[in-house]
């Protein structure tokens, strides 16, 4: 199962990628979500899900059951849009409370052993340098914490041209 996060308007989505394959879980913002509020709740009272039930309290087992996450984002400063980042920060369930040093690094032991691949599609109309260097810093610094080792970064002008471009499915 392919899993695709996007920020794109609810309307927008199906209109500029119609050909989504049936086996791909599409998840965007239906203006429900809730900030993680960073109580761990999701690792001590519920393992692997979230306490808070908006809808999006399962993010770290949906990561499981997936081969591979599609993020579509507008890059904002050099990172995700907020909604992305939320979806994200839900997710930590994805991963065990406990910890590991991996290169001098402190980093969360895996909950699941599945692998995942990652796909991020940033948009912006001027986007400078610094900001997609920035990125594909952010993005290499996710793949190591949720032990992804296949990813790719692409930066386009408008969710339009990232449309037409991308491979998207």
């Amino acid at each position: 199962m392919n899993l695709i996060i996007h920020d794109l308007d609810e309307k927008e989505f199906p209109t500029l990628f119609p050909y989504i394959k049936s086996d791909t879980k599409v998840i965007s913002n239906n203006g429900n979500i809730h900030s993680c509020i960073g109580c761990f709740g999701c690792w001590i009272k519920t393992p692997g899900k979230c306490v808070i039930k908006d809808g999006y309290d399962r993010m770290g087992e949906l990561f499981a059951k997936t081969d591979k996450v599609i993020i579509i984002s507008q890059c904002c400063y050099g990172g995700y849009s907020p909604f992305v980042k939320n979806i994200l920060e839900r997710s930590i369930s994805y991963l065990l409370p406990f910890f590991k040093t991996i290169e001098n690094e402190t980093h969360h032991k895996r909950r699941y052993n599945n692998t995942l691949k990652l796909s991020v599609y940033f948009y912006g109309k001027h986007i400078p340098s610094s900001e997609v260097q920035s990125a594909k810093n952010l993005i290499k610094a996710n793949c190591r914490n949720f032990y992804i080792s296949q990813y790719d970064v692409s930066f386009y002008k408008s969710p339009m041209e990232l449309c037409r471009e991308a491979d998207i499915q």
